[in-house]
């Protein structure tokens, strides 16, 4: 994982089938990644989300 990855450990993953993933956006902390998802919800609200702390090294 570079350090840039390491200084953004909350993710916006987009589930989609046949367990796949999408990373939409990394963030510093969890509020700002809150935000983020209620705004992707409401722009796509077809889709799912989901709000992950990224703990690989």
């Amino acid at each position: 994982m570079h350090y840039r990855e390491r200084l953004n450990p909350w993710v916006i993953v987009r589930l989609l089938p046949k367990c796949q993933r999408i990373t939409v956006g990394r963030f510093r902390n969890r509020s700002d990644a809150d935000g983020h998802l209620r705004q992707l919800r409401r722009l796509i609200p077809q889709a799912l989300f989901v709000v992950i702390f990224d703990v690989s090294n």
